[in-house]
C-alpha cells in the first residue's frame, strides 16, 4: 500500500509541476493576472496536496 502512496504523491507533484510551468510561461508572455492567479492557485493547490496525502498515510498506517 506505500507504493501506491508514493505513485500518489508523485502524480500531484507532476501536476504541481505542470502549474508552476504554466505559471512561469505565463508571466513570460505577460498573460492577464487572472492567467497567472490560476497557476499560482494550482501549484499551491497541489502543495497542500502533497501535504495531506503524506499527512493521511503516516495517520491511516500505511
Amino acid at each position: 500500500m506505500a507504493q501506491n502512496v508514493r505513485y500518489v504523491v508523485l502524480l500531484i507533484a507532476l501536476g504541481t509541476i505542470a502549474w508552476l510551468v504554466a505559471g512561469v510561461v505565463a508571466v513570460a508572455m505577460s498573460a492577464d493576472a487572472k492567467v497567472i492567479w490560476t497557476c499560482v492557485m494550482g501549484a499551491g493547490l497541489g502543495l497542500t496536496g502533497i501535504r495531506y496525502t503524506i499527512r493521511r498515510a503516516r495517520r491511516s498506517g500505511i
